[in-house]
């Protein structure tokens, strides 16, 4: 099977039955409303040739006088910095900004954040969920005790979900924030456990706090609100259930009116996750525009230096951060991958690189959860990533049903969740199994209130069930191998340390 080319986001967004093809689309998002928040800059800084970079110094010593002034004389305009991390955020019109700017004493590494300039010229595809009609809707069989959809979500049971609401839905206490293309928290699934104080829009790379301001624009993509009903949609005797719902949400807004996430809103995502008491993050998604950032290359290595120590500190202020595989079939355990698809906000190009000295970032990070996806017959999903010692652990993200279908009353092979406007629909990807993943460790933060990070994670993957390799992996039955999987039967490429508990995270 020829891995689907890549596009953009981590969700598939195809049609129930329909095979999985070659071009399948990430789900990204497209231009947003006029109220979309932007930065205050000067008018060099808003001219069509400025672009935005980030500097990186010495952490928690604020930013010291002779960099601001460098960064001046280089034609920088600083838009914020996060000095207990040492990253700067700057736009600058100037094409040699970075190179200048590294030769100044104590910059440790300085970088464009993107090809195209400010704003974005460029503008990604979009694709549409499945969204159920009212006749869907009707029909859909539930056992009693459930929420009037819960029969179509064959990923509950898979993990166990089910039974583990039976016991605890989850602690009001825990806090799951959703970094990604924002949240609609007027939703009647997602309303009752919206957090608005740890809510807020990074698009910009600097905190915006206007009320709803990290909601999704009318014509922007549903991925955020989709995620956020998967983790945490309530048990209301209205549509469907979270696979924590007793737990509480977030939307923190980090993907621009284009659809990008760039480095700048990433690092505010998971700062502001760190500093309003966020116990899990959920990423699905990559940071744009690189799909691999390379540490030899000066630009890509601040990328990764940056990413690395907001996720670093949300870590250490007490969040779990999960984050998706990606959905190309990728071994990224591999000596080598082409890449076709960077930088994906200009003109991208075949490029090989090899996946351990070039990362997808935050997938890729130290201490972050890396979550591949399963279908309905719980095999390796035919589009999901993997690679021994890469992926942590795997939850359903869905497939074709020609490929996995699930039992009935379940009818679609996708994931259903949230969308926008109070509907609901489906769609599949590595991006639906992490915040199945994430769920399930605000389930054990709830069970273990005072665990540390570490702590959680060691839980996850402890009561997660041992998955062994499925050998020979020929997915579409053509008979030619779609992918190899390594490791043994407690640990390996496909599965990590095996599927998602949720049963265990209550009762354990």
């Amino acid at each position: 099977m020829t891995p689907p080319h890549p596009r953009h986001r981590r969700a598939l967004a195809i049609p129930a039955g329909m095979a999985v093809a070659a071009s399948l689309a990430l789900l990204p998002g497209v231009p947003a409303s006029a109220a979309e928040a932007a930065p205050t800059l000067s008018a060099d800084s808003t001219s069509s040739t400025s672009t935005s970079y980030v500097v990186n110094v010495r952490p928690g010593h604020g930013l010291p006088a002779h960099v601001k002034r460098a960064i001046a004389e280089a034609g920088g305009t600083v838009v914020t910095s996060y000095d207990r991390i040492g990253v700067i955020v700057v736009h600058s019109s100037n094409p040699d900004f970075a190179r200048q700017v590294r030769t100044v004493r104590g910059v440790q590494s300085a970088g464009a954040t993107r090809t195209a300039p400010l704003p974005s010229a460029a503008t990604t595809d979009t694709g549409a969920p499945k969204v159920l009609s009212g006749k869907e809707i009707a029909a859909a069989e539930a056992a009693e005790g459930q929420d009037p959809l819960q029969g179509l979500q064959w990923d509950l049971p898979a993990i166990k979900a089910d039974k583990a609401h039976e016991k605890s839905l989850g602690s009001e206490k825990v806090t799951v924030a959703v970094i990604d293309t924002g949240v609609d928290d007027t939703h009647p699934d997602i309303a009752p456990n919206f957090d608005r104080d740890a809510s807020v829009n990074c698009v910009s790379g600097k905190p915006d706090t206007t009320d709803g301001a990290w909601r999704p624009g009318a014509a922007e993509s549903p991925h955020g609100t989709h995620v956020a009903g998967e983790i945490a949609a309530a048990k209301n005797g209205v549509g469907m259930t979270g696979v924590a719902p007793g737990v509480k949400v977030s939307g923190i807004k980090v993907s621009n009116p284009d659809g990008f996430f760039y480095t700048e809103a990433v690092v505010c995502g998971f700062m502001w996750a760190a500093e309003h008491g966020v116990d899990v993050t959920n990423n699905s998604y990559y940071t744009d525009p690189w799909y691999f950032n390379c540490k030899n290359d000066p630009d890509q290595k601040a990328l990764v230096e940056a990413v690395t120590r907001a996720s670093r500190y949300a870590e250490k202020k007490g969040a779990v951060n999960v984050a998706a595989a990606g959905n190309e079939n990728y071994d990224l355990s591999s000596d080598e991958i082409t890449d076709p698809s960077s930088p994906n906000d200009t003109t991208p190009g075949d490029r090989v690189v090899d996946p351990s000295e070039c990362l997808d970032i935050p997938t890729q990070l130290p201490g972050v959860v890396t979550v591949a996806a399963t279908g309905a017959k719980g095999l390796k999903s035919s589009f999901s990533n993997h690679g021994l010692g890469v992926v942590d652990i795997a939850a359903p993200g869905g497939d074709s049903t020609a490929y996995q279908k699930p039992e009935p009353p379940a009818t679609s092979g996708l994931i259903l969740g949230t969308l926008p406007g109070g509907k609901w629909g489906y769609m599949a990807g590595t991006s639906m199994a992490s915040p199945h993943v994430a769920g399930v460790a605000a389930l054990i933060k709830s069970t273990h209130p005072h665990a540390s990070p570490a702590m959680v994670k060691a839980l996850l993957y402890a009561q997660a069930d041992a998955t062994a390799c499925t050998e020979p992996y020929d997915i579409d039955g053509d008979g030619k191998v779609d992918a190899v999987c390594e490791g043994s039967k407690n640990r390996n490429g496909f599965y990590g340390w095996g599927m998602a508990d949720a049963l265990d995270a209550v009762t354990r």
